[in-house]
């Protein structure tokens, strides 16, 4: 049976690339960071403004979440960058709109034609072709995907390791606070006793009543009992990979509400300092985990 094992992502990433075509070359950044939802920035230069959808549309498809910063600029040979044209085409469009305007705003002041020559595909290179242009962009574009995803995979195996390290550190920490409570009982039932006998009021059946209520208050088999399972739970989670961030800052919060209480319970030192541990570790996962898709 194939495995269902899928990579875990982690939000984080870089990736770049250079495609040459005939007028020039294409230069495409990727860089991501954590985010709660997906986020893009998509900063083009107004040369490949038309490409701004295509671009918004590919890295939607691909990316989970993150924070996405996308920039696309284009460097043209010399030849091609000065054989300027006007785009009459949409200098006519302008020109159209910018005289219905006037008949609105009579008063208004004259266009400066030095704003109009500004204006994105008012001028275009001669020798730049459209066609091979969005042929590279699309090449260039899913290279720099592809590098993105590859880096925040590699980066996600590595959170994904120091996280089972973290989470085999909480079950030694779980494993440890069971076998204390026999101990704990038997020092309280010592001192229950002693001072009992000072007092002259030394009874067997009140000494025993007293270490039932007293192993009652200080029973952590539930929260133990859930912490293990959380620590299952988030194991299970991270071999099957995938998008695991959500799931796995759900736990963190269910397991530190259980070390909490396990403190609250505690009547020794030595249970204080485990629960003080499993709340260090605990958090240490959470943080990590913010960097998961």
């Amino acid at each position: 049976m194939a495995s269902t094992t899928r990579p875990i992502l982690s939000m984080t990433g870089f990736a770049a690339s250079e495609s040459r075509f005939e007028s020039g070359t294409l230069l495409i950044e990727c860089r991501a960071v954590n985010h709660r939802y997906l986020e893009l920035h998509v900063k083009i230069e107004d040369s490949l403004r038309q490409f701004e959808g295509l671009v918004r549309e590919q890295l939607q498809a691909q990316l989970g979440r993150g924070k996405v910063e996308c920039r696309l600029s284009l460097k043209t040979d010399h030849v091609a960058s000065t054989a300027l044209r006007l785009n009459t085409a949409v200098i006519t469009q302008i020109a159209d709109a910018i005289q219905q305007l006037s008949t609105y705003f009579p008063e208004a002041q004259p266009v400066n034609l030095v704003d109009i020559y500004q204006l994105p595909g008012v001028v275009q290179g001669e020798g730049l072709d459209l066609t091979q242009l969005a042929d590279c962009l699309n090449v260039g574009l899913a290279q720099t995907i592809q590098e993105l995803i590859a880096a925040r995979q590699r980066e996600g195996e590595k959170l994904k390791q120091v996280m089972l390290e973290k989470l085999s550190l909480v079950r030694e920490q779980v494993a440890l606070v069971k076998p204390l409570m026999p101990a704990l009982i038997h020092q309280y039932q010592e001192k229950l006793i002693t001072k009992l006998r000072e007092a002259m009021l030394a009874d067997d059946e009140r000494v025993r009543q007293e270490i039932v209520l007293f192993a009652q208050r200080i029973d952590v088999d539930e929260e133990l009992a859930r912490l293990q399972s959380h620590i299952t739970e988030v194991a299970r989670i991270l071999e099957a990979g995938g998008s695991v961030g959500k799931k796995l800052d759900f736990l963190m919060q269910e397991m530190n509400r259980e070390a909490n209480t396990l403190g609250s319970k505690s009547v020794a030192i030595e249970t204080t300092q485990i629960s003080m541990q499993l709340k260090v570790l605990i958090e240490q996962m959470r943080e990590q985990i913010q960097n998961l898709e």
